[in-house]
């Protein structure tokens, strides 16, 4: 690992002599072996990610990435001192994105990208902590992990905070070998970036506090953690400020439970039983049976902290005000394939002589394909139209197949004008009669309404009437004493009403 700073005058650490890693100090052929792994595991994901990125349609929370993302900055900006601040950066950086082309396939492809930059930092991470040959399969399993996947092809910030998170875990094993200002500034900015995209992502420090803890490093190191975490806390503070002030956005969130934590190991460990059982057992090999350091910092004293300590928290918090969502746990999950990673070549350490290096290499990497093999169930359905719990571009087509030009449109409730504000071509010479303000314009998500009297007098002038309405709305009784709803049904007659997977639509003409 790397050696001191020559200009620390203090007595070397008491950590054992490097047996094996990647480092400044590294001979080449090992800075070779190690820039192999991270290239491999990068490209690895990219592949998984591109694959199927075109799922055909989005889903809500996407939704809001888009039609959001198309706004001026000053629109955003708008709407930003009212809801959303939590996605506030990635919105701006978003806009940029969508401003080259607007599609569904650009608007997942920084998440791809995110995602392809982590397994490269977690192969990264594995090779210097331990040895390229760990590094190589930590980053594979990542990236052949449904959960990871699922985000990489997600039009939201979890991957781009999944990466931002694994960089600055990165940094931190650099800052805490090298222990000079540059290592600890780009540490504490790599956090302070990362929590800007999202500010749970300062979940991380509670995991890398524990490490700092765990380290076998100079003395100063503790004080000059906690200053850069310090520093890093302080652009994010006027944010989480007024995030707190919009928690009503995510009140649907419930207090979580055994069954929550249940789920969530799935989604770490693989949803495969197989993969599951091998990787906790592996997993526990790691922390039972760690392997010897080669620097300050040991493989499982970052990866088990990262895994446990964000999660515990999370879930601690929840009890009081319920925050508990797996995909904002996404970057904790970089800890469990370097786990992995660490406990298989627990296992085959007797066959660390040179002549079975190949095999052992050969074999880790066998076995990431094997859990890509037993999982392929799960990536085809992250990759269809059902891989997700919405279809809304299935409702935009109908409308714009079954609709006349200058047909009038109703949706009910309000919330349902994300579909046309996501696919406003389809939607195109339908009137939306209810819409008194657009969202952009009012710095809202959906828009502004008139008031009940001037829809009921809207509705008055018109012969037909489109209602595109929520999924379960028929069965619901506030569907029944919508304003909307109780105004068409005074003069006109239900025709047609169709139930697709994202939207009830129905026909009304006047009678």
């Amino acid at each position: 690992m790397p050696t001191a700073n020559p200009s620390v005058s203090t007595p070397p650490t008491p950590y054992a002599p490097a047996e094996h890693g990647a480092s400044a100090a590294a001979p080449p052929r090992s800075r070779l072996a190690a820039a192999g792994a991270v290239s491999v595991a990068a490209a690895v994901m990219l592949g998984v990610g591109l694959w199927g990125l075109d799922r055909g349609t989005m889903w809500r929370d996407e939704s809001a990435t888009f039609q959001i993302s198309r706004r001026s900055v000053p629109e955003i900006w708008r709407l930003l001192g009212e809801l959303d601040a939590v996605h506030g950066l990635y919105y701006l950086l978003m806009h940029a994105v969508l401003a080259v082309r607007a599609d569904e396939v650009m608007l997942r492809l920084p998440s791809v990208l995110a995602a392809a930059c982590t397994a490269g930092l977690v192969a990264a991470i594995g090779c210097r902590l331990a040895r390229p040959r760990v590094g190589l399969w930590a980053g594979l399993l990542y990236a052949v992990s449904p959960f990871a996947s699922f985000y990489a092809q997600e039009g939201r910030s979890y991957a781009l905070v999944a990466a931002g998170a694994a960089l600055a875990t990165w940094c931190l094993v650099n800052a805490v070998e090298r222990d000079s200002f540059g290592p600890w500034a780009g540490y504490a900015a790599a956090v302070a970036g990362t929590a800007l995209l999202h500010e749970f992502a300062l979940l991380v420090l509670v995991a890398h506090g524990a490490t700092v803890l765990m380290a076998r490093s100079r003395p100063g190191v503790r004080r000059r953690w906690t200053a850069a975490s310090a520093a890093a806390i302080v652009p994010v503070a006027p944010l989480a400020a007024v995030s707190s002030d919009q928690a009503g956005q995510i009140s649907w969130i419930q207090e979580p439970g055994a069954e929550e934590l249940r789920l969530l190991a799935l989604q770490f460990a693989g949803p495969d039983v197989r993969v599951f059982v091998a990787v906790a057992l592996l997993a526990g090999l790691a922390v039972l049976w760690p392997l010897r350091r080669t620097g300050p910092v040991g493989t499982t004293a970052v990866a088990l902290p990262l895994v446990v300590l964000p999660v515990a928290v999370l879930f601690a918090v929840s009890s009081v005000k319920p925050l508990f969502v797996d995909r904002y746990l996404l970057f904790a999950f970089a800890g469990v394939p370097l786990l992995v990673a660490a406990g298989l070549e627990r296992s085959l350490g007797a066959l660390r002589a040179a002549p079975w290096r190949p095999v052992v290499a050969a074999v880790g990497i066998v076995a990431a394909g094997a859990a890509f093999w037993c999982q392929l169930p799960f990536h085809q359905q992250e990759r269809g139209r059902d891989g997700r719990i919405d279809d809304l571009r299935e409702v935009a087509a109908y409308v714009a197949a079954e609709t006349r030009p200058n047909d009038a449109v109703l949706f009910v409730p309000s919330y349902q004008r994300h579909i046309f504000l996501s696919y406003d071509r389809e939607f195109a010479g339908r009137r939306d009669i209810a819409l008194r303000t657009s969202a952009a314009a009012s710095g809202t998500f959906y828009g502004e309404e008139v008031d009940a009297a001037r829809i009921e007098q809207r509705i008055g002038a018109e012969q037909r009437v489109w209602v595109v309405a929520w999924p379960s709305a028929w069965s619901e009784q506030w569907f029944d004493q919508d304003p909307k709803v109780t105004t068409l049904r005074k003069g006109f007659a239900l025709v047609r009403s169709t139930q697709l997977k994202s939207g009830l639509v129905q026909l009304y003409v006047r009678e």
